[in-house]
């Protein structure tokens, strides 16, 4: 690190604090002029490039993602940060494969998975527009077969509670919302 005041390379570090878990304050001394001062480190993450259907690139943009989920999950009753965390939890499952590269379909893919766990209303609002439903048939296909997924959870609580298992209350356990 260069000593702001002489332009000196030779620098050593008298103090370092974590500031938060991606920053590094350091307080250094110049060797040559005994001047302190401080610097500060921050980690960069590679960058997550997505290539989208046209096959332009594009940088991801967690705060994107953020908004398409957030704008489903409208007046929805879920918290109020729900569409942050699914972002953060898609982001870090796509820095998790190690690739710098990832089809825009994949993360599509990811946020209708995510939004069917937090909440089907929201899960059918993206979907419609993420899949482009052509007409009300594509529509319902999907939510019949979000019906089936619910009537074979109840009949697992509902097998569980008379058999004297646990589940929740009146044997019934419906997705996570």
């Amino acid at each position: 690190m260069r000593c702001p005041n002489c332009g000196e390379r030779d620098t050593r570090v008298v103090d370092s604090r974590d500031i938060d878990d991606a920053a590094i304050r350091r307080r250094r001394e110049c060797n040559l002029c005994a001047t302190r001062f401080t610097t500060y480190e921050r980690i960069e993450s590679a960058r997550l490039t997505v290539l989208k259907s046209d096959g332009r690139r594009e940088e991801f943009d967690r705060d994107k993602l953020a908004q398409g989920l957030s704008r489903a999950l409208t007046r929805r009753p879920v918290a109020a940060d729900a569409a942050e965390r699914a972002a953060e939890e898609i982001e870090a499952a796509l820095r998790s494969r190690g690739v710098s590269e990832v089809p825009s379909r994949m993360i599509g893919e990811m946020a209708m998975d995510k939004l069917r766990e937090i909440d089907q209303i929201a899960y059918i609002r993206f979907a419609s527009v993420y899949q482009s439903f052509e007409d009300i048939e594509q529509l319902q296909r999907e939510v019949n077969s979000l019906l089936a997924e619910r009537e074979e959870i109840e009949a697992e609580g509902d097998a569980r509670a008379s058999g004297g298992g646990g589940g929740s209350p009146g044997g019934k356990r419906y997705p996570k919302r």
